[in-house]
């Protein structure tokens, strides 16, 4: 199925469904995920892999996860970091950021991750939350180092609770 939209036509978006929504015209209540990247660590490297929107980063390709952390005995940690940009009058920034965790054993192709925290945490950066627990100081300096070398403008005028919690 092709996702291309004829010209004139208005972008197709997620809908939101609960039952606080008022559904008024095209596209009411919808998620845009424009304005997310998710960032791969891995070995103490970061880089920005789209793939990972939809599980299919570079790290993740091939592998079959499982829910259960015992599955993966002799796996790496590595990160998905979900960061939102923001915009204001003045510009954009680098408004929320979380990261998640998952374990891969390439040479088994075998992994660990809990899909739906994946998704809780894309949601809370989207809402602009910091959440990075679980992330030590090598992957905090080469996420800092990547977000600072992609968009320095970004990242100054980004919140200092954001860059404090880089710095730790």
């Amino acid at each position: 199925m092709d996702n291309i939209q004829p010209e004139g036509k208005k972008q197709i978006a997620l809908n939101i469904v609960n039952a606080k929504s008022k559904h008024k015209g095209f596209g009411a209540g919808s998620i845009d995920l424009n304005n997310v990247s998710p960032v791969i660590i891995d070995g103490g490297e970061a880089v920005i892999d789209i793939g990972a929107m939809h599980a299919k980063s570079k790290v993740e390709k091939g592998i079959k996860f499982s829910m259960n952390r015992e599955d993966v005995p002799a796996g790496r940690q590595v990160w998905v970091v979900w960061v939102a940009v923001d915009r204001t009058a003045e510009g954009q920034f680098f408004g929320g950021i979380t990261a998640c965790e998952m374990w891969i054993d390439t040479e088994a192709r075998r992994g660990w991750k809990i899909l739906a925290d994946h998704v809780n945490k894309l949601d809370a950066a989207l809402k602009r939350k910091i959440i990075l627990e679980g992330l030590g100081t090598v992957e905090r300096a080469a996420l800092k180092s990547l977000l600072i070398s992609h968009n320095e403008a970004w990242w100054n005028a980004s919140p200092e609770e954001l860059k404090a919690a880089l710095s730790e």
